[in-house]
């Protein structure tokens, strides 16, 4: 891969009153996951965050997600039983992150000069 190239892969999760994401780092865990229930979820999720997109589906901008709004769609202030509820009930969407462009050391730029 290029030099910053990944994908990403996000859970989208629309609910009642706002739409939630939360970030996945390796799907193929992540199914293993929905299967046995063992496995930590921090083997797959380096981030534990919850972020809401304002009703912007899963395109909106990222906020993080407040506890009384996570009460009040998930009955819930538990961030740990909020995100497997979004694991659950959420989608998954993957996106591919280009690769950076641009001098990768601008303080050689006066060596390079002829």
């Amino acid at each position: 891969m290029t030099r910053g190239e990944t994908i990403q892969t996000k859970c989208h999760y629309k609910g009642n009153n706002d739409d939630f994401i939360i970030f996945i780092d390796d799907v193929d865990t992540y199914n293993k996951w929905k299967t046995d229930k063992t496995i930590p979820m921090a083997h797959f999720m380096s981030s534990f965050r919850i972020f809401q997109t304002n009703k912007h589906g899963a395109q909106g901008q990222l906020d993080a997600a407040p506890k009384n709004i996570l009460s009040t769609e998930f009955g819930t202030e538990d961030e740990d039983e909020v995100i497997k509820k979004i694991l659950h009930g959420g989608t998954l969407q993957q996106s591919e992150m280009p690769a950076r462009q641009g001098p990768k050391n601008d303080s050689m730029g006066s060596m390079n000069a002829k």
